[in-house]
């Protein structure tokens, strides 16, 4: 079998080294891939975002499986162009990837159906946004680009100060594009952040192993927002009555409200919880694997992902059950010093080889590329270490320890990814 996957990041090659296992898959193709890919597939050099072109390629190589990796390209309508011409592709179609592409949107959706979310406000005029914010809003608030702004969008403002100067950032001088069109105000909720990736075929839901992801860019959660600088599976605060409730009142109803409103889902669901004192809470939805908590969660998945995906294509999800194993992850992004402001690329990096023969370890390139015949760094965010363990303090020294393998210039990472398990 012949799989291609689209997309060039961490994520991406956790995939293709998932994809890999399966003994019927005997090639894979990634478009456009990194240098850590390449291990994996061959790469091509087809943008994310050019879906005629990769339609083409998956036509032309009699491609079985295309895996949508990215947000953009969901979001845009890839799945669409692929369906129209046949081909089978694993992903959400356009209408129901927008459960990520507008937060208005889905703030609707669980308004609508009830299902557990923070109080919120919709907005596309930005005086309108300010009168809210001076008269009736409670700080702190929380504001968010209705679109799609690399995991970036999300400002937390304490002050009536921060928000007036957050509204100017999304609805004026539009830092995040067009995604700052629409705005939406939230109240702010506490408690614990957890992630939990499930799979879903239209109507049948499962759910994945949990996980916890670390945004800021620095050390005690401080600094700007990231793509994500390490995380940690499963979620020790992710409990069994926790993942009750959300079974009942959070994960089905959502799938059900789609199919609901004629936007059946059919690929990645990745469910952004608050566990509040009220109870968890909808934080956000995306709609594919998250990055980097696929890297922690796909190492520990026993369930072949080739069989998961296609019985999601085919409706026949509720078949499978999928099997994790009983140990723990932790993966520390090594980012480039600067990141996510401003850095240089093209370091050559070296130690790659550490990582050969070595089971229960993982370097997943995000942001590499070969120069020359050497790996240079060609991104923030440049590779992802992830280690396993019996338990989350074995693998977050095991992957701290492993850290240590690669080495390039201006390497930086936060030094305490897993810092709650202490206090579980």
């Amino acid at each position: 079998m012949k799989v291609l996957i689209v997309g060039s990041g961490g994520r991406e090659h956790a995939i293709a080294w998932s994809v890999a296992k399966n003994p019927k898959v005997d090639k894979i193709y990634c478009a456009p891939g990194n240098a850590g890919i390449s291990q994996y597939a061959e790469c091509v050099p087809i943008g994310a975002m050019e879906f005629e072109k990769l339609a083409d390629f998956a036509q032309e190589n009699s491609v079985d499986l295309t895996v949508i990796g990215m947000d953009d390209p969901l979001v845009g309508g890839v799945v669409d162009v692929f369906a129209a011409r046949g081909l089978r592709v694993f992903g959400p179609r356009k209408n129901a990837a927008i459960l990520e592409g507008s937060k208005a949107f889905s703030k609707d959706l669980m308004k609508k159906y009830g299902i557990p979310t923070a109080a919120y406000e919709n907005f596309d005029d930005a005086e309108k946004a300010l009168e809210y914010l001076r008269t009736q809003a409670k700080f702190p608030i929380v504001l968010k680009a209705d679109g799609l702004a690399l995991g970036k969008g999300v400002l937390i403002c304490n002050s009536l100060e921060e928000a007036e100067e957050g509204v100017k950032e999304i609805m004026e001088d539009k830092k995040f594009g067009s995604a700052g069109n629409t705005m939406v105000i939230e109240e702010f909720m506490t408690g614990r952040e957890v992630s939990v990736l499930s799979f879903v075929d239209g109507k049948t839901i499962r759910t994945m192993t949990s996980a916890q992801d670390h945004k800021r860019a620095m050390d005690g959660d401080r600094g700007l927002n990231t793509g994500g600088m390490g995380t940690f599976s499963p979620s020790p605060f992710y409990t069994k009555e926790v993942d009750e409730f959300c079974q009942k009142y959070i994960y089905q109803p959502t799938v059900d409200a789609m199919a609901a409103e004629g936007r059946p889902f059919v690929g990645i669901i990745f469910f952004g919880l608050m566990l509040t004192a009220d109870g968890p809470k909808v934080l956000e939805y995306n709609a594919r694997f998250g990055d980097p908590e696929a890297q922690v969660v796909l190492p520990r998945m026993k369930t072949d992902i080739v069989e998961v995906m296609e019985a999601c294509i085919d409706g026949r999800l509720d078949e499978l059950s999928l099997e994790f194993e009983d140990n723990a992850a932790v993966c520390v992004v090594l980012a480039s010093e600067g990141y996510p402001v401003k850095y240089d690329k093209g370091i050559p990096m070296y130690g790659f080889e550490n990582f050969d023969g070595k089971d229960g370890y993982y370097c997943f390139h995000a942001g590499t590329k070969f120069q020359d015949g050497q790996i240079v760094t060609n991104g923030g965010r440049v590779v992802g270490i992830t280690a396993t363990g019996k338990d989350l303090k074995e693998a977050r020294k095991n992957a701290y320890e492993a850290t240590d393998w690669i080495q390039f210039e201006n390497k930086y990472m936060r030094h305490d990814i897993g810092k709650a398990i202490d206090e579980a």
